[in-house]
Formats: structure tokens, sequence, C-alpha cells
């Protein structure tokens, strides 16, 4: 089975288009299936003791509530978004941290819609979402065994999948603990992925090994940018090296049969004489 592969670019764009462009065509030169993004009302989505808070950012010091809207995308930038990735053959989607988000993405024609480790216990999102009747793919970082049975009781009224996952930005590679991939399976006999934030690449190969087919990995243009996310994220490089280890993994994993290749009977018959 073919892997997915999610290029998350979630806030890494820092509220440009151009850069927004540049993440796309890296993820479709890689070789991945979709790039994701986070879709937000700041209105709703910010703390009321929050919003005034000051901040330093790119653009000067402004208040928190005016630094989220400034880096929020819109309906004109979706449309471009949306119109772009169809150029490049690749799908997009996002994950909605509110219910304003859930119907704004509602609109468009989207492959599934992404529900971070953060909204997992916000059961009317969980509702609104599986409503759209799109395929849900919940990550479950931070969360317990009863959190995640909780979020499946309303997520299995629809098509779905979960993904393992560690919501420490980066998270320490003794805290990955890939072998919950199996537990997750066994316990949900669901779609299984892998969502990792760690520095390294060979863990999110070792997910597929594991039984993950879906991975999703933060990317960046480069990890000195920036904002929050991009020290966790993967660089060009890393994410077109990251596919190809787990493109080929799935031509080397085999159907678990022991054969004789036609390859090797020339082998066998000068070291065996037959």
């Amino acid at each position: 089975m073919k892997t997915y592969i999610i290029a998350e670019i979630g806030i890494n764009h820092n509220g440009d288009m151009e850069i927004t462009k540049k993440l796309i065509d890296i993820a479709a030169v890689a070789g991945c299936d979709s790039v994701k993004f986070q879709k937000r009302n700041p209105d709703v989505c910010v703390p009321e003791h929050q919003k005034n808070k000051l901040r330093e950012t790119p653009w000067g010091t402004m208040k928190y509530i005016d630094y989220k809207r400034r880096m929020e995308f819109g309906k004109e930038e979706y449309d471009i978004i949306d119109e772009y990735c169809r150029d490049k053959g690749i799908s997009w989607s996002a994950s909605p941290w509110d219910l304003d988000s859930v119907e704004f993405l509602a609109q468009y024609n989207l492959p599934y819609i992404k529900i971070p480790s953060a909204m997992l216990t916000d059961h009317k999102l969980l509702e609104a979402c599986v409503a759209t009747g799109k395929k849900i793919i919940a990550s479950t970082g931070m969360s317990t065994l009863q959190e995640v049975d909780n979020a499946v009781e309303i997520l299995k009224r629809g098509e779905y999948a979960l993904l393992h996952c560690n919501s420490s930005y980066p998270a320490k590679l003794e805290e990955l603990n890939l072998s919950c991939i199996k537990t997750i399976k066994d316990r949900y006999d669901c779609e299984v992925g892998y969502s990792g934030h760690e520095f390294r690449l060979g863990t999110s190969v070792a997910a597929v090994y594991l039984g993950a087919t879906i991975i999703e990995r933060h990317i960046t243009l480069d990890r000195t940018m920036w904002g929050t996310d991009q020290m966790s994220s993967v660089e060009t490089q890393g994410l077109i090296k990251l596919v190809k280890g787990i493109r080929e993994l799935e031509l080397a994993y085999g159907a678990g049969v022991k054969k004789v290749w036609e390859s090797e009977k020339p082998f066998r018959m000068k070291l065996r004489g037959q």
C-alpha cells in the first residue's frame, strides 16, 4: 500500500503567499501527496487575556490578536492556494481550530480534514468535521487512551484515520513511542499514521515499517526562519530524502513469502551448480 505523505506547511508561510508557493513547489517536487495548512478565526481562537498582549514580530511590535490576523489566510489566499496546488498536481487541506473554520473549509473539494492534537477533545468541532462528509485524519498527541476513545465514538460515524503523535516541539527520540502505532491499530482497527515533530527522518520511515500508512511532517524553507514551528520542520533536502526513503521501503518491504528470485538463479547455478 502506498503511504500517503502530508507536508504540513501549517503557519510556516508567515502570511506570505510567495513563501507558500515555494513550499508547495518543494512538496510537489519531493513527491508528497498533499500539503496542509492551519485555519483559524483569530477572534474566536485567541483567549481574551492574550489579545492585547504585545508581541515582537517581523512586522514590528503589535498586539497578539493583530499578529494572528496578519498571519491568517482568507478566501482570496485559499482560492490562490487551491488553484496553485491543482496546477502543481498536489492536493491540499487544513486543520480547522474553530467551527467557523470548519464551515470555511467545507466550501473546497478537500480530500480530508485534519484534526490537530490540540483539538481532539473538542467534540463539537469533531462533530462538525464529520458532518462535512469528508475523511477525517486526527492526530492523537498529548492524549490519553480514554480521550482517544471518546473522539473515536464521534469519528467512527464517517471515514477516519488516527495519527500517532508526540506533541512536543521538537519531540525527544526516547518519547516517540513508535510502538503505539500498533497499539492504535489493534485498539481501533482503523487506518493509522504518524505525525512527527522530531529532528530525525529515519524515525518517520520506521513508522511506515511499523504499519503507518499516512506520514505527516512539518516543512520549511529554512529552520532558522521566524516562527514557532520552523525549528521542528524539515527543510527541502530533508523532505526529498524522507519521501525517497519511504518509497524505497515500500519497494523493499515485500510480501513476506520466501522464494528464489529469477535474478538469483544464475548465482545459484554458479555457486551451487543447481
